[in-house]
């Protein structure tokens, strides 16, 4: 999304708060409904906000969700420091696993994903959403090469996506459970490939 794209707005003020209430509403229909059923004029009558208003700055369903997950990108994010590269990933991959499994926190996390299958611009959003938490996640693979556990040049987001890869495969491929047994599985397995130099470019 563009700086003049739907859900562009000016930090503080009136514009933030409107923009703050316009998300809750989106993340609270999400859950209730998910993709399919997020409207604009739902989310208008949630959030208080006239639908003219939510039209004019979101457009539509897939605005709405761009704009909350662009939001969602911005925000800090809990990067572990356990001493070790395995540790991390096992606590990143836990992140994971409780984001979407958490009650609270689960359908609307599930709901983002299920809404880039259908939605180019949700799809964009989200790529943007994952491309900033690879970002702040490197620093866990950059610290592994500093202590010496890992090849230099290994490609940190690679590693990332090795640890949490196998849980969106069982969440929205095969439909399998997940527990924290699968998430540490995955998260040794990417640690064990990243100390074997699988992820240094040749």
């Amino acid at each position: 999304m563009t700086a003049s794209g739907p859900g562009s707005v000016r930090p503080g003020g009136r514009t933030a708060r409107v923009r703050d209430a316009v998300r809750k509403a989106t993340l609270a229909e999400l859950a209730e409904h998910g993709y399919p059923g997020l409207t604009v004029d739902n989310v208008a009558a949630r959030s208080g906000v006239h639908k003219t208003t939510v039209y004019r700055r979101w457009g539509n369903a897939e605005g709405l969700v761009a704009d909350a997950l662009e939001l969602a990108a911005g925000e800090p994010w809990p990067v572990p420091d356990t001493g070790t590269l395995a540790g991390d990933l096992r606590a990143i991959a836990r992140l994971v696993l409780t984001g979407f499994t958490d009650p609270g926190h689960g359908p609307v996390t599930r709901a983002f994903v299920l809404a880039a299958a259908q939605s180019t611009g949700a799809a964009r959003a989200l790529h943007g959403f994952f491309a900033r938490r690879h970002e702040q996640s490197a620093a866990v693979v950059e610290r592994a090469i500093e202590r010496g556990e890992v090849p230099a040049g290994t490609d940190a987001a690679d590693v990332v996506r090795v640890a949490v890869a196998p849980l969106y495969y069982r969440l929205f491929v095969t439909g399998e459970a997940v527990d924290e047994a699968a998430a540490d599985r995955a998260a040794a397995s990417a640690a064990t490939a990243a100390r074997a130099g699988a992820f240094v470019a040749p």
